[in-house]
C-alpha cells in the first residue's frame, strides 16, 4: 500500500493531495491561482492536517510533469523536488495530458451528451485532453481506451479544420466510436462543429487527485525520477518579453 503525495501546478489550478493505494484520502485546490507559490506549500500542509498522514510516512512524491505554464511548472518541481531530498523520497512524474485522459476515461458520460445511445454502452473510445496554450492554440494528445498513445503531445492551432483533421485522424487509428475530450483548452472549441461521436466530457480543470491512480501504477512499477535531474515538460520555451526601449 503506498502513501503518494499530488502536486499539480501545470494551468491556473494549484491543487494538492494525499493518495493511499490509489484513493484520494485528502485534496486541497484552487482554481484560479496568481501566485502557486505563495499557496501550495499551505495546500500540501493541510492535506496531512486533513488525512492525519505526515510528510515523513510517505512512500513517494508525485508531481504534474507538464505540458503547462512554464512558472507554475517550476513551482511544483520544485516543492515536489524539496520534499523529495529533504526526506529520501523517490519521485514520480505524471504528464499532465495524460492524467486529463484518465481522469475522463474514469468519469462515466451522462446521458443527454449527444452520443447515440450504443455508443454509450460501447468501451471503444479515444480520448483527447486539450490545455489552453494561449490565442488560438491548444497542447494536445491522443490516447486509446487503454490509455495508450495514439498521437503524443503537440501544440495544435484550432483553425483551418487542424484540429477536427487531429481527431478524426486519432478515431481511426484506435478504431474507436467517440471522442472525449477534456481541458480548458475546450472553451476554445466553441466554434467548431464536430461530428456526433465527438463529446466534451465533465473534465474541465486539471487537478492533483487525477494523479492518483497513475501515479501509484508508477510507484508499483517502481518508475521513479532522478531527483537531481528531473526537469518539466514545458512543450516551448517561456514567453519572455522586453521593454521595447531602455528606461530612462
Amino acid at each position: 500500500m503506498a502513501r503518494i503525495l499530488l502536486i499539480e501546478t501545470a494551468t491556473e489550478v494549484c491543487s494538492a493531495a494525499i493518495a493511499v493505494d490509489g484513493e484520494v484520502v485528502a485534496i486541497a485546490e484552487e482554481l484560479h491561482v496568481q501566485s502557486h507559490a505563495a499557496l501550495l506549500t499551505l495546500q500540501i500542509e493541510s492535506c496531512v492536517k486533513m488525512c492525519g498522514i505526515p510528510l515523513a510516512t510517505l512512500d513517494a512524491v508525485a508531481v504534474s510533469r507538464g505540458p503547462g505554464s512554464y512558472t507554475a511548472l517550476r513551482v511544483g518541481a520544485s516543492v515536489a523536488k524539496g520534499i523529495c531530498y529533504a526526506l529520501g523520497k523517490p519521485l514520480i512524474a505524471v504528464d499532465t495530458l495524460l492524467a486529463l485522459a484518465w481522469a475522463s476515461k474514469n468519469t462515466p458520460l451522462s446521458p443527454g451528451t449527444g452520443i447515440p445511445p450504443t455508443v454509450r454502452t460501447t468501451p471503444s473510445a479515444v480520448f483527447i485532453p486539450m490545455l489552453d496554450a494561449r490565442r488560438q492554440e491548444v497542447w494536445t494528445a491522443a490516447y486509446d481506451d487503454s490509455l495508450g498513445v495514439i498521437t503524443p503531445a503537440q501544440p495544435i492551432i484550432i483553425k483551418d479544420n487542424l484540429f477536427q483533421n487531429f481527431i478524426y485522424s486519432a478515431v481511426r487509428s484506435a478504431g474507436a466510436e467517440v471522442a472525449v475530450l477534456s481541458g480548458n483548452g475546450c472553451q476554445k472549441t466553441i466554434n467548431e462543429t464536430f461530428n456526433e461521436n465527438v463529446v466534451i466530457g465533465h473534465i474541465k480543470n486539471c487537478s492533483a487527485g487525477y494523479l492518483s491512480g497513475l501515479s501509484e501504477q508508477f510507484f508499483q512499477n517502481a518508475d521513479f525520477q532522478d531527483v537531481a535531474y528531473f526537469e518539466p515538460f514545458y512543450m516551448k520555451p517561456p514567453n519572455i518579453t522586453t521593454p521595447s526601449r531602455a528606461p530612462f
